[in-house]
């Protein structure tokens, strides 16, 4: 019971970041029927928000400090960040140490214009151009966007610590009256479970619940029976790329600090979420959710040591497997609409 626990608690881990990017792609998808290939490097960006944030904090000057030397009784010269000067040290290593979730502010407003931006000056020249136009073009940009932050990051990854208060773990064993120890969590990847089902549902709420929202599902339902209502549609349809690249960006700052973000992590993550996409649905907001929750359980059991004991890499290729039968079995997906991709 314990190994099941863990193994789901993994899943839900994994599925968080696959449903997160997954409802983006399906925003874009469902609202301005592009295939953005570009959406990983959103998700990349993201996370070196998160980077960014810390090395500015944690910029300073050198002073010497008398009360270290080196092994000829030098004494040595330490970095001071400048936070301490304006704050005070303890302030100032409280800041440092909250810099994630503090750019996860500095994120959103950055996220949201470059969605803008990318879709107002290349993607919207390729709406009614073939998906396959469509993939060229967001998969190139994806590829400029990954080297330039390769060429100002590097190629290595960069760790970004959680604050303390969340770098240590849970003892699900001893909370649901198991042994002690038997069930350890870290707290981080507990928060970020957390943080993806309130993105979740505030963008399904939004979507369903405010005006402006209900306009947009409509659009993406008959979108020339909205514009001939005297509604300017595609203002909507732009805020919404930019809502989608703000969630592909909150999720790459929440993640950096489980896996160090890298040049080529947004491609890791892309290839995964459109397969979470196709399972789900194209243009299926649910169904995108779904998928993601439910691959990132099936990959996690599939890790598990006895199951690679039988069928050694069967992690690797799980969601594909999956992604094959759930296709030939029901082409839309699991929640699309009938004729989506069964023609």
């Amino acid at each position: 019971m314990d190994a099941i626990l863990l193994q789901i608690l993994n899943g839900l881990d994994k599925g968080s970041a696959y449903a997160l990017i997954a409802l983006g792609l399906t925003l874009i998808f469902g609202t301005l029927g592009v295939v953005n290939f570009a959406h990983g490097a959103l998700f990349m960006i993201g996370a070196f928000c998160a980077v960014t944030l810390n090395r500015i904090l944690t910029m300073g000057h050198q002073v010497i400090d008398p009360t270290r030397t080196d092994f000829l009784g030098n004494p040595l010269k330490v970095d001071v960040p400048y936070l301490h000067g304006l704050f005070g040290e303890s302030m100032g290593n409280a800041i440092i140490d909250w810099s994630v979730p503090l750019a996860i502010l500095i994120s959103i407003p950055v996220m949201v214009i470059i969605g803008v931006i990318m879709e107002r000056g290349l993607i919207r020249h390729f709406y009614k151009r073939p998906h396959a136009d469509q993939i060229l073009v967001t998969f190139g940009l994806a590829i400029v966007l990954q080297e330039i932050i390769k060429y100002f990051y590097g190629a290595n990854p960069i760790p970004t610590p959680a604050p303390a208060a969340f770098s240590g773990t849970f003892d699900f064993g001893a909370a649901m009256g198991f042994d002690p120890h038997t069930i350890i969590y870290p707290l981080w990847r507990m928060l970020y479970f957390a943080f993806s089902v309130i993105i979740i549902s505030g963008i399904f709420a939004f979507l369903r619940f405010t005006t402006f929202g209900m306009v947009v599902r409509a659009g993406m339902a008959d979108r020339e029976t909205v514009g001939l209502l005297g509604i300017d549609i595609d203002k909507r349809f732009t805020f919404m790329f930019g809502l989608a690249a703000a969630v592909a960006g909150l999720a790459g700052v929440m993640y950096a600090p489980i896996v160090s973000p890298n040049y080529h992590i947004g491609m890791d993550f892309l290839v995964l979420s459109f397969v979470v996409v196709v399972v789900g649905g194209m243009g299926s907001l649910p169904g995108a959710v779904l998928a993601g929750f439910l691959l990132g359980i099936l990959e996690s059991f599939a890790s598990m040591a006895w199951v690679l004991n039988i069928l050694p890499g069967l992690n690797q290729i799980i969601i594909y497997l999956v992604a094959i039968i759930i296709l030939l079995v029901r082409p839309r997906g699991l929640m699309g609409r009938k004729g989506v991709m069964e023609e």
